[in-house]
């Protein structure tokens, strides 16, 4: 069920008997030459919208712009200030609350956001108003990433590129792909991304001159559809075992 499609009585019939949401979040910021700036964002909200399709929860709008000043050397990349980010995704999810929600499955595909979603959970979940889990497409299948890609990349490498061939493959600038590996960063982390320790860099482009990592031609529509069925099933699961869970257990533990 998609919020913003339904009216608010139909909405009515979905809280008396559920209480989960998914929130797609993920960012607008520069993806290297042959990305859109949204793939983040398209990302999210294609995998929480299948997921609300097999499932039937609900599924929220998409947050389009997350924490990503990193990227800001770069045209077009848009961000907000952590703090700002953190308050105004506490503020919507309590928003939910208020219509009987008590659990909230975060669909990410922004890695700057994961920290922010993680406190924003943890601020819901001491208040005893919601148990919101932040979740990352790639990381619940990690397995799967790294059999499909030598040379994966943190950013705008092969695994988001083909996520968007497979999801919306017409806004991939396919005849750029042999430059975004070329001029981009093949592997990472690299020798001098940290010394004795110490994470040595900062943006997006210390690292890349072109914002892109890995290998962006090894990406195809089919491995992104692999990417897309396996990360979907892992979303409804942990969507119909959030579900399934007794409010009490959810709760924080009583002080000893």
């Amino acid at each position: 069920m998609h919020l913003a499609e339904r009216t608010w009585p139909e909405l009515g019939d979905y809280f008396e008997s559920e209480s989960l949401a998914l929130v797609p979040l993920g960012s607008t910021e520069q993806h290297g030459p042959h990305l859109p700036e949204g793939t983040d964002h398209y990302i999210a909200q294609a995998l929480a919208r299948e997921a609300a399709d097999r499932t039937g929860y609900l599924c929220t709008p998409t947050i389009t712009v997350g924490v990503s000043d990193h990227h800001r050397q770069f045209h077009g990349t848009m961000w907000v200030e952590p703090e700002i980010f953190r308050d105004y995704v506490e503020s919507l999810s309590r928003s939910l609350c208020s219509h009987g929600i008590d659990r909230i499955v975060y669909v990410n595909a922004h890695g700057g956001n994961v920290a922010h979603l993680r406190e924003v959970g943890r601020r819901l979940h001491r208040d005893e108003v919601a148990y919101a889990l932040e979740w990352m497409w790639d990381e619940s299948i990690p397995t799967l990433v790294n059999d499909l890609f030598e040379q994966n990349g943190p950013h705008a490498g092969p695994k988001e590129t083909a996520m968007i061939q497979h999801i919306a493959g017409e806004l991939v600038r396919e005849e750029e792909l042999e430059a975004a590996h070329e001029n981009g960063l093949s592997s990472f982390p690299h020798e001098g991304a940290f010394r004795f320790g110490a994470r040595a860099f900062y943006d997006a482009i210390d690292n890349s001159d072109n914002g892109a990592f890995g290998d962006q031609t090894d990406a195809t529509a089919e491995k992104g559809a692999r990417l897309f069925e396996a990360a979907t099933e892992q979303l409804v699961e942990l969507s119909e075992w959030l579900a399934e869970q007794p409010l009490e257990d959810l709760l924080p533990k009583d002080h000893v």
